[in-house]
C-alpha cells in the first residue's frame, strides 16, 4: 500500500471539502505522524489553518473543532481509513484500515520501480561528489563526501529519479603541481622515469596514490625551509594550466594514475560513477570566455574602474551571507585578467544545467566489473563508442564540504542571476562537516599520540603534514577487525565465505558511520563504535535483516503465501487480531515498515541522507522488539500467526531495501 498516494488521497479530499463546505482554497495542507499508533496514522491540523482563512475573509469566528466534524464527515468514506478521532481542539486524527491496510502492502513494491530511474525521456538530476585532488590516494575525509554523494544518489534513484553521478578532477590544481615539483624538482624524475616507477611498484604490490601521499607530505616539509623549491610551485602550475608541454604531459600521467587508483578505492565501497570532468578542458574548451560573454551581453556583471576592485569584474549582489574576508560584490576576474575558482565555477555550473552552449568531447575512461561506463572529459576528439548526453540537467547537487558554503552561494545566485527562469533553486549544495579520529582510533592506525592529545575530544587531520588515514587503510582495518568476530563466530565456514561476510559488514559499518550523523555534523570516527554489534551501527541494522531473513528460510515456502492470501481472506479475523492486546504493538512495527518510500521523500527534500539511516535504525530496533515478544513460527492462532508473518515479511523487505539504498549489502550471516 503506498502511504504517500493514500496521504495525498486525504489531502485532496480536505482541499475539495473546504471549498464545498466554506469557500476557501488550502494549498499547503500539514500532516504529522502522532508519537504513538494508539493517537492515530496521521493527524491533520487543518481545520485551524481554515478557521483562520474564514476569519480573514468573512470576519466571522468560527470554532475549529466544529470545523474538523465537518471534515470528518467528508473523509470517513474513504475505503482506507478505519475511523477518525477529533483531538483537542480540532486535531483531525486517522487510523488506517489495518486488515486492508496489511493485505494491500503484503503485496506491493516499496518503491518507485528502478526502470523509472533508468529512463531516457524522464528530466535528469546530477551529483557530483567526490572530486579528489588527483594528487595522491583518497583519505577518510573523502569517504565521507563519497558516501554522502552515493548514498543521495541512491536515494533520489529509489524515488524514481534518473540521475548523472559527476566526480570532478582538478588535474590543473595548485595540489598536483606540488607532486610535480616533488617528482621533477625533488627527486629528478621525468616522465619515463615516472612511468616506469608505476610499473615497479605493481610489481610490488604498491598502489601508485600511496606513494604520491608520501611525496605530498615531503613536499611540503621541504616547502618550509627551501623557498628556491617552493618558487617552482608558481611555474609548474602555470606550465600545467598553459598545456601542450612536457611538464603539462607529466602532471597529466600522474593525475590520470591516481585518478585510477581512486575509482579502484571507492569501488571497495561500491561507488561509481557516470562522468569525470576534468579542468583541464574547462580551460582549454574555453567554457569561462563563453561564460563571460554571456553575463556581459546579460548585463549581470559590471567592470570596476575605481576603488579597491578597480580593474576587476564583478558580480553584484543585493547582499551578501558571507563574513567580512568576503566582498559584498563577487569578483570574478582579477585586475591582473585571471579567472577566480567561482568565475570558472559558475561556467561548469551552466554546462551542467545545459546553459551554457558549449559541450566537452569524452573519451572511455574504465569499465566497472558490472559492466557500467564511466567516461572523462577530454581536449581531443571524442571517441570510445555510443557517447551518452551529459549535462542538461533539471537540478544540480554539490556534495563539498561546509568551508566552501560561501563560494557554493555565490555560484547558485550567479547562475540564478544570469539565469533567471531557472531559478536558485536548480543549484543545491550538500554540505558536510569534517571527520575527524577518536583516539583510539588514531593509535590503532600508527599516529604517535603525546599525552596532550589524548585529551583532545579528537584528532585532526592534515594531508599536507602526512596527518591523515588513506582510504584504503581505513577499509584494510575495519575488514581485519570485523574477520576476527567473523572467525570466532563461523570457524567452519571456508575461508572465502567468511571473508565475504566481513568485507560486507565492513563497508556496511563504514557507511552506516559515517551516514548516522546530521551533514553538518562533525564525525569523530571510532573502530569499536562502527563495529559493534549493539547500539546504532550498521551491523546491528545487519543483523536485524540477517534475523528477519532467518525467519523465512526456517518457515515452509508456502506459508509466506497462505498468509497472504488468509490476509486478503479473512479481515474480520485479522482487524481482530490488531485489537487484541498486543495489537497496536505488531501495528506499530508494520506501519513503520510502510514509511520507507515516505522517508525516502523526506531525505530527498531536506537533501539529508541521515534521515533514511534513522529510520533504517529504528526499524531494526522495532523488529527486533517485535522479534522477542512475539513467536512467529510457533503462533498456533491462524490468523495471528498470518499477520506475524506478513509483518516480518514487510519489515525484512522494507529494512534491506533501505539498506541497499544507502549502499549497505545484508550478508546471508552474522
Amino acid at each position: 500500500m503506498n502511504l504517500l498516494k493514500l496521504q495525498e488521497q486525504i489531502r485532496e479530499t480536505v482541499r475539495r471539502s473546504a471549498v464545498e463546505l466554506f469557500d476557501i482554497e488550502i494549498e499547503q495542507i500539514a500532516a504529522e505522524v502522532p508519537p504513538k499508533t494508539e493517537f492515530g496514522d496521521l493527524a491533520f491540523p487543518a481545520a485551524f489553518e481554515l478557521a483562520k482563512q474564514i476569519k480573514q475573509k468573512t470576519g466571522e469566528k468560527q470554532n475549529p473543532r466544529a470545523i474538523a466534524e465537518k471534515l470528518k464527515a467528508k473523509l470517513e468514506d474513504l475505503i482506507f481509513i478505519q475511523k477518525i478521532d477529533i483531538a483537542g481542539p480540532g486535531y483531525l486524527n486517522i487510523f488506517y484500515n489495518r486488515s486492508r491496510f496489511l493485505a494491500e502492502s503484503s503485496d506491493a513494491g516499496l518503491l518507485p520501480n528502478e526502470s523509472l530511474s533508468k529512463s531516457t525521456t524522464a528530466k535528469k538530476v546530477c551529483v557530483e561528489h567526490t572530486s579528489v585532488n588527483p594528487n595522491k590516494s583518497a583519505h577518510i575525509g573523502h569517504i565521507r563526501n563519497s558516501v554522502l554523494g552515493d548514498s543521495f544518489v541512491r536515494i533520489l534513484k529509489a524515488s524514481g529519479k534518473r540521475v548523472e553521478i559527476q566526480n570532478y578532477i582538478d588535474n590543473t590544481g595548485v595540489q598536483v603541481a606540488d607532486v610535480v615539483v616533488g617528482f621533477i624538482h625533488l627527486l629528478k624524475m621525468d616522465l619515463a622515469d615516472i612511468e616506469d616507477l608505476n610499473e615497479r611498484l605493481q610489481a610490488d604490490g604498491v598502489s601508485f596514490d600511496f606513494y604520491c601521499w608520501d611525496l605530498y607530505a615531503r613536499i611540503g616539509q621541504e616547502y618550509q625551509h627551501n623557498e628556491e623549491l617552493k618558487s617552482k610551485r608558481a611555474e609548474v602550475l602555470h606550465l600545467i594550466e598553459e598545456g601542450g608541454n612536457d611538464t603539462a604531459k607529466l602532471a597529466d600521467f600522474v593525475a590520470t594514475t591516481n585518478v585510477h587508483c581512486i575509482l579502484r578505492t571507492m569501488e571497495r565501497l561500491s561507488i561509481r560513477y557516470d562522468l569525470l570532468p576534468r579542468e583541464s578542458e574547462i580551460l582549454h574548451l574555453h567554457f569561462w570566455q563563453k561564460a563571460f560573454e554571456k553575463m556581459k551581453s546579460r548585463g549581470v556583471i559590471k567592470f570596476e574602474t575605481e576603488g579597491k576592485n578597480a580593474g576587476c569584474w564583478v558580480m553584484p549582489f543585493e547582499s551578501h551571507t558571507g563574513n567580512d574576508e568576503h566582498d559584498a560584490d563577487k569578483i570574478l576576474v582579477r585586475s591582473n585578467g585571471t579567472v577566480t575558482y567561482t568565475g570558472k565555477d559558475i561556467a561548469y555550473q551552466m554546462w551542467k544545467l545545459g546553459l551554457l552552449g558549449l559541450d566537452f568531447n569524452y573519451k572511455l575512461f574504465h569499465t566497472y566489473e558490472n559492466g557500467k561506463d564511466v567516461w572523462i572529459t577530454t581536449a581531443n576528439e571524442s571517441f570510445g563508442g555510443d557517447i551518452p548526453q551529459f549535462g542538461h540537467c533539471e537540478t544540480v547537487y554539490n556534495v563539498i564540504d561546509t568551508r566552501q558554503s560561501y563560494p557554493q552561494e555565490v555560484v547558485k545566485k550567479g547562475v540564478a542571476t544570469i539565469f533567471p527562469e531557472k531559478g536558485e533553486d536548480a543549484s543545491v549544495h550538500l554540505s558536510y562537516e569534517m571527520v575527524a579520529l577518536s583516539s583510539a582510533a588514531a593509535e590503532e592506525l600508527g599516529f604517535e599520540l603525546s599525552d596532550e592529545d589524548r585529551k583532545k575530544p579528537f584528532v585532526e587531520m592534515s594531508g599536507r603534514k602526512g596527518l591523515g588515514v588513506k582510504a584504503d587503510d581505513l577499509i584494510d582495518r575495519l575488514e581485519a577487525n570485523a574477520l576476527k568476530e567473523v572467525e570466532s563466530r563461523h570457524p567452519d565456514a571456508p575461508h572465502s565465505e567468511r571473508k565475504e561476510i566481513a568485507t560486507t559488514i565492513a563497508v556496511g559499518a563504514l557507511r552506516y558511520f559515517l551516514l548516522k550523523f546530521t551533514k553538518n555534523t562533525i564525525i569523530v570516527f571510532d573502530f569499536k563504535e562502527a563495529l559493534s554489534f549493539e547500539g546504532e551501527t550498521g551491523v546491528f541494522c545487519q543483523y536485524s535483516a540477517v534475523r528477519a531473513n532467518s525467519i523465512f528460510r526456517k518457515l515452509k515456502e508456502s506459508d509466506l503465501v497462505e498468509s497472504r492470501q488468509f490476509i486478503r481472506q479473512n479481515p474480520e479475523s485479522v482487524a481482530e487480531v490488531f485489537e487484541s492486546e498486543h495489537g497496536s504493538d505488531i501495528w506499530s512495527v508494520a506501519i513503520l515498515a510502510a514509511r520507507l518510500e515516505e522517508t525516502v521523500e523526506t531525505a530527498i527534500n531536506a537533501s539529508e541522507p541521515a534521515i533514511l539511516a534513522k529510520y533504517s535504525f529504528n526499524l531494526a530496533k522495532a523488529f527486533n522488539l517485535f522479534y522477542h515478544n512475539h513467536k512467529i513460527i510457533a503462533e498456533e492462532n491462524e490468523a495471528k500467526r498470518a499477520v506475524l508473518i506478513a509483518t516480518a515479511d514487510l519489515v525484512r523487505r522494507s529494512l534491506t531495501t533501505a539498506l541497499e539504498t544507502l549502499g549497505i549489502k545484508v550478508p546471508e550471516k552474522m
